[in-house]
């Protein structure tokens, strides 16, 4: 599964990247990211997803570390479990640039998400696009204040 989101905000790139380049700050705009911790070292991060329909919740706890890109503008990160277990892939992506040369106040944030497992059904997608769009929303708030 490969979900694409682009969003405009309201502001500079430097006043994005803090957000998107350190997990721990997801919590605070992306829903289905219900904690962070960093790992000692530095180099990966604990991440609990959680996802709730109706009266049911389903949480995913995985490993992150942060892959090297080729700019500031842009952060990969990638599942990396150390238990020795086949897992399925997560892949984050986000780039941030100008929407366009005359509006260096309007970012664009293009964020994809590669899952190599499956979700359980069209519900669950359904919800996950509904939390998408509630995140964006959140995104511009706090970019904004």
């Amino acid at each position: 599964m490969d979900i694409r989101v682009d969003v405009d905000l309201p502001c500079s790139i430097a006043a994005v990247l803090p957000l998107i380049c350190d997990l721990t700050q997801f919590p605070q705009w992306m829903g289905l990211v219900h904690a962070v911790v960093p790992e000692t070292d530095g180099r990966a991060w604990q991440v609990e997803l959680r996802g709730k329909i109706g009266p049911f919740a389903r949480s995913k706890r995985l490993r992150m570390v942060q892959v090297e890109t080729s700019s500031a503008e842009h952060v990969r990160f990638e599942r990396a479990e150390v238990d020795g277990r086949s897992h399925s892939a997560w892949v984050l992506d986000a780039m941030v640039s100008h929407k366009d040369a005359a509006t260096p106040r309007t970012t664009t944030l293009n964020m994809t998400l590669q899952y190599s497992g499956r979700l359980f059904s069209s519900v669950v997608e359904r919800a996950l696009h509904d939390e998408i769009e509630a995140s964006k929303q959140r995104l511009r708030k706090l970019v904004a204040q």
